[in-house]
């Protein structure tokens, strides 16, 4: 069984992770997402409140696993039996530090793949840093998040910024 990784910390989930996990589930016979912790990036979900909402996102995908892990990417994808990492690329910018972190990850074990796949055109310049800061300033998030996913950012901002 050929089982593929597909790491993040999903703060929201978009439409552009939506497109990585769609055409990434196409290329193995399981994807697991690895939901990861990353404090340094000030999540707005919890970590359980992102892995459920990943889950919610991929009910209808097939062969998804959605797991949160909170150990180096390499150890995570070894304790999953992954012989293939999905990463996805929007810019030169994501190219550059994903191909430094490939080389790093090839020297923990080169057993294991790194797979790159491009965001779809139209997906490409979202980031959930700017979906967040969208919507912190009252801005609709609606294109670049699924209709669920904007209504939890939404109600997230409004409770720490208590507007209403």
């Amino acid at each position: 069984m050929r089982i593929g990784v597909y790491p993040g910390t999903f703060d929201p989930v978009t439409l552009g992770h939506m497109d990585i996990i769609r055409r990434g589930a196409k290329l193995v016979d399981k994807l697991i997402i690895g939901v990861a912790t990353n404090p340094s990036k000030s999540p707005m979900f919890s970590l359980a409140e992102r892995k459920a909402q990943v889950a919610r996102e991929t009910e209808d995908v097939a062969h998804i696993e959605v797991v949160e892990f909170d150990t180096l990417l390499m150890k995570f994808a070894e304790e999953q039996g992954a012989q293939i990492i999905i990463r996805g690329l929007r810019a030169v910018a994501d190219f550059e530090y994903e191909f430094q972190m490939a080389g790093m990850n090839q020297q923990l074990n080169s057993r294991i793949e790194t797979v790159f796949l491009m965001a779809d055109v139209a997906l490409q310049p979202i980031a959930s840093r700017l979906v967040k800061e969208i919507a912190t300033y009252g801005g609709d998030i609606r294109k670049f998040v699924s209709p669920r996913m904007a209504a939890d950012v939404v109600a997230r901002v409004a409770e720490t910024t208590g507007a209403r």
